[in-house]
């Protein structure tokens, strides 16, 4: 895996995560014109002001699993299940980023259409405002594929690549009790892990075996 950080923060250890991660998206939108489309985070980290103001602003998705004590909001049954109001399964038909509303429709087979007792009006179509739930709905609904693809697979990955590094840098044997010094390590850090993936990038392409400039070649004889 290559790892490059696009922005580095350094504060002492009282001061919440919830903070820094709108002003790295102006610093990114400054620097490159360019945001991140999805961001997996922590649970207890990203508030929902944050992720509205993300959406709104750079329509980037934050995703983040849904806490135990969360109130689940329509069409949400659980984190993986949506459905109407008469309990028909629905699945995610997209999102309007003018109106900032979803569309669901329904899923087949259409369990409960048949007996329901508004089937000759209904047009098996919903719309819910992602601002009733930036957890649930924001810019990607977390009954999605590629939501629970997101947090399932690429969220573990996480705190396995920071303890990875920490390694490499031999981080995890220091104590810093100083910012000042702390953000001198932390530019060291982020100077070395450049490198490293710059040199990663430039590299030639390794040969497939390793004595191919041992191996004998076939020479042209100009005879004519």
């Amino acid at each position: 895996m290559l790892l490059a950080p696009l922005v580095s923060w350094v504060a002492p250890a009282n001061v919440g995560e919830n903070g820094f991660l709108a002003p790295s998206f102006k610093r990114l939108w400054r620097r490159w014109s360019w945001c991140p489309r999805f961001v997996v985070g922590d649970l207890g980290y990203i508030g929902a002001p944050h992720k509205r103001y993300c959406r709104q602003q750079w329509d980037t998705t934050v995703l983040t699993h849904r806490r135990a004590n969360q109130t689940l909001v329509p069409p949400f049954d659980a984190e993986k299940q949506v459905s109407c109001p008469q309990g028909q399964s629905l699945r995610w038909l997209g999102y309007d980023q003018h109106t900032e509303e979803h569309w669901f429709g329904v899923r087949e087979p259409k369990t409960f259409c048949p007996s329901c007792w508004q089937a000759s009006e209904c047009m098996q179509e919903f719309v819910y405002s992602a601002q009733t739930s930036e957890t649930l709905l924001g810019r990607l609904p977390l009954s999605t594929r590629a939501a629970q693809t997101l947090l399932q697979r690429v969220r573990p990955w996480i705190e396995p690549a920071q303890s990875f590094e920490k390694n490499q840098l031999g981080l995890n044997k220091m104590f810093l009790n100083s910012l000042r010094f702390t953000w001198c390590m932390s530019l060291l850090a982020d100077s070395a892990s450049l490198l490293r993936a710059h040199a990663l990038l430039e590299r030639s392409p390794v040969s497939e075996s390793p004595l191919a400039q041992l191996a004998p070649h076939q020479l042209l004889m100009e005879l004519a």
